[in-house]
């Protein structure tokens, strides 16, 4: 009979914006895929690519898991974020004492700004008719 190793994973889901990411870390060598893609296939600026891999950074545990990445909705800047806020997020599941680091750098507080909505007798959220004396 075969010895079943179970493969010890940790979850976290991001959000920003309109962006959803749901983030699974192994114990591997640090490759990051998204969406089966690696991430810098993924992600068209350096930027991006920096965002995401900052908890891993901040938290000196680069190399250490492997992230696969799904997320959805949103564009690069918003999915950056989220995959960001849900690797920071899997890493709290990970142990260690991420906590404290990870909550002084903000990578744990969901960022709450989003599109405003438009309201009635405006063109746009704030945008007002133009005005005309006659």
């Amino acid at each position: 009979m075969a010895k079943s190793t179970k493969l010890v994973q940790y979850l976290g889901t991001g959000r920003r914006k309109s962006s959803v990411a749901r983030v699974y870390l192994t114990q591997g060598t640090g490759v990051i895929t998204v969406n089966g893609v690696s991430l810098d296939d993924y992600l068209p600026t350096e930027f991006g690519r920096m965002v995401v891999r900052a908890p891993f950074e901040i938290t000196d545990t680069e190399g250490t898991f492997d992230a696969s990445i799904n997320v959805y909705g949103g564009g690069y800047t918003g999915q950056a974020g989220a995959m960001r806020h849900g690797i920071s997020r899997a890493l709290l599941q990970a142990g260690g004492d991420y906590r404290p680091t990870l909550k002084a750098a903000g990578f744990l507080t969901r960022d709450s700004r989003t599109k405003e909505r438009k309201k009635y007798g405006l063109k746009g959220a704030r945008r007002a008719p133009q005005f005309s004396k006659r």
